[in-house]
């Protein structure tokens, strides 16, 4: 164990709600995971206490201990679910920047015209996504009153990293910046999104989550915008050039002006 604490939060979580019946491991699991982070996301870490979780599943102490061998580990259970709902809705926006459409070598990629500012937006969208759908249980990555604690602090911060470094293979190939550059960049991004996630959901936020998905990335993208390679003359014209049926993406309006803003 480390510095986070046990505790005892009885009388924070409220009367049992389960009368006390047996159930197939993997669901009972569930059962204690869904509990638990609904009391941990109500009340904090430091409030409520393994009793007050076995109380409310129905269940004696013994059957929680023998899923999660403490209150650590039944937490960091928690957090790294989220975490990973948190990486697969980035990674949706992510992938296909990743890797070159078909027929298109690598060493072309800057000669193509990349919407970048599509790009941040889709990440931006996707933290305030997220949120928005984990409700209270966001609170875990956004707002955990464990921080001090060094192995919380690693966990909840490990799916910032993960994303962190799928948008740096972008920059990567959308920008003259080398591995470790992009990386800075991509970590600045990636706070930049949780902070707007958490602007989003605020109870007393002045934006609605439209406006922060719009805004934000305009920011961010003054920044990237500027490191973006230029494309080859003659290079990869066929591919680059847009069809007569679509229209311009959101990149048009920002190229070397301040509409909008």
């Amino acid at each position: 164990m480390t510095g986070a604490s046990e505790g005892r939060g009885r009388g924070t979580a409220g009367p049992p709600v389960a009368a006390r019946t047996r159930m197939p491991r993997d669901e009972r699991r569930t059962q204690l995971l869904t509990i638990a982070e609904e009391l941990f996301a109500s009340h904090g870490y430091h409030h409520i206490s393994m009793d007050d979780i076995a109380d409310r599943a129905g269940v004696g102490k013994p059957v929680l201990y023998r899923h999660f061998p403490s209150k650590l580990d039944l937490y960091l259970a928690l957090i790294d679910d989220q975490g990973d709902r948190l990486v697969r809705a980035v990674h949706v926006t992510l992938d296909p920047f990743r890797e070159p459409a078909p027929g298109i070598s690598a060493s072309d990629l800057d000669a193509l015209a990349v919407d970048g500012l599509a790009v941040i937006e889709g990440i931006v969208r996707a933290y305030v996504a997220y949120a928005r759908t984990a409700g209270r249980s966001a609170a875990l990555l956004f707002e955990s009153d464990v921080m001090r604690d060094p192995v919380v602090r690693a966990r909840v911060l490990a799916p910032d990293a993960r994303i962190a470094g799928a948008f740096a293979d972008v920059l990567v190939r959308i920008t003259d910046l080398d591995a470790d550059e992009a990386l800075v960049v991509s970590r600045t991004c990636t706070a930049v999104g949780r902070a707007a996630a958490t602007e989003a959901v605020r109870p007393d936020g002045t934006a609605s989550a439209d406006d922060v998905t719009r805004l934000v990335p305009r920011l961010v993208w003054r920044g990237v915008h500027g490191m973006l390679r230029r494309p080859r003359a003659g290079a990869l014209d066929a591919a680059a050039a847009p069809s007569a049926d679509v229209a311009p993406g959101p990149d048009a309006a920002l190229d070397g002006s301040t509409a909008g803003i």
